[in-house]
């Protein structure tokens, strides 16, 4: 890949134009592999929040809570996160992974039981190996599975945390969220689902799965992150447990890291106030994502899931996915190749990201590239063929 010039893991974004779109290598290309999901990063209301923060407040903190304080921000946008979810407590870290990472760190220990779905992100797995407890797995979004597997712990049930995410990101698939709680319960035992992918989406506020399943004030902790539905940087946990805040004293993720610098907080607010009143974003992204997987469903694309805000294509070997990864780069639209480990089952995928800001003339746009990129790609294999031949 380095040879033919592709860099699949380090696209060179020469000039960012809009929440849609950049320039890459000298071309207009259309943006859908950046998670930006309701398109926030250029909204007037966050970037005057965040440039008014920067004149006021400086750059940076220039060191962590515990040691250089807590800016009126940061204490703000937990009471504000706090509220949206209609819990009683919030902690704020300053990446996602983070969030994951210092949670489940300290949340549990050698003593523990953790029980996780087969997909969870890689933030999630080494949130585990820091914190010592022991980790099982479950099958991949399989209630019967869990219950099955949390009925042999006996006792040890109720010393257990299960941890599940909303919207996984590689293939784009929901959790049965509602079955899932329901077995946690019957058992005893703690969750924690992870609502990257689906805040701002899912859920008829835009609280994500948990909401759109109804189980909100049924799951213990929800972690979750600024960088894709709310434009910015950082992470969070929201629980009802007033436990919570004691994390703040123990995890060395929280304790050890520089906290959100005043910019960033100031958009993330103004992000989540927008989220809070504007259903509007909901509706376009949930368009937005209908569109495009009926688009290349009836080209004959092999698609992941459902219509969701991740559309990922499955393809049958590495060549192919990365041939039709380059040839949207080629024809200015940016996906995300997504290859063995990091991907489920081995599978390779082309993975693109809908955002509330794609127009329908863009996602038509990438329809057709698809369509070309295929077909170019079919008319050189059996060129090959014939050569072979």
């Amino acid at each position: 890949m380095h040879e033919a010039g592709i860099e699949p893991l380090a696209v060179p974004m020469e000039q960012v134009l809009s929440a849609t779109e950049a320039i890459i290598r000298g071309k207009r290309t259309i943006l859908a592999g950046s998670n930006n999901y309701l398109g926030l990063t250029f909204d007037e209301q966050c970037v005057e929040a965040s440039v008014t923060a920067v004149r006021n407040q400086g750059t940076g903190t220039t060191g962590s809570r515990m040691a250089n304080g807590s800016y009126d921000g940061h204490l703000a946008l937990e009471a504000e996160l706090a509220a949206f979810y209609e819990v009683s407590h919030a902690l704020v870290f300053s990446t996602g992974y983070q969030a994951n990472l210092g949670m489940l760190s300290t949340l549990v220990g050698p003593n523990d039981t953790v029980m996780l779905d087969a997909d969870c992100h890689a933030s999630i797995y080494d949130g585990l190996r820091l914190g010592g407890a022991k980790t099982l797995r479950f099958k991949h979004n399989d209630p019967r599975d869990l219950d099955k597997r949390l009925g042999r712990l006996g006792d040890a049930a109720q010393h257990t945390l299960v941890v599940v995410e909303g919207i996984y990101s590689m293939l784009g698939d929901a959790a049965p969220l509602a079955e899932i709680v329901g077995v946690v319960k019957k058992h005893g035992a703690y969750i924690l689902v992870d609502e990257a992918h689906s805040m701002g989406i899912c859920g008829a506020r835009g609280r994500g799965v948990v909401e759109a399943e109804g189980v909100l004030g049924a799951v213990d902790f929800i972690v979750g992150t600024f960088s894709k539905s709310l434009g910015s940087a950082g992470g969070f946990c929201v629980s009802p447990h007033a436990g919570l805040d004691m994390i703040r004293y123990a995890s060395r993720p929280y304790i050890f890291t520089a906290s959100m610098v005043p910019s960033v907080i100031a958009s993330t607010r103004a992000a989540l106030q927008r989220l809070a009143s504007d259903d509007t974003l909901r509706d376009r992204i949930w368009a937005n994502a209908r569109r495009l997987h009926q688009g290349l469903s009836n080209l004959g694309f092999t698609i992941a899931a459902a219509p969701g805000p991740v559309v990922a294509c499955m393809f049958d070997s590495r060549e192919a996915a990365l041939g039709m990864w380059q040839g949207l780069l080629d024809r200015g639209v940016y996906v995300n190749l997504m290859l063995p480990p990091a991907t489920p089952n081995g599978q390779c995928l082309v993975r693109a990201s809908l955002s509330a800001g794609h127009t329908t003339t863009q996602i038509e746009t990438m329809i057709g590239a698809f369509g070309e990129t295929a077909l170019a790609l079919k008319r050189y294999a059996e060129a090959q063929t014939a050569a072979d031949g």
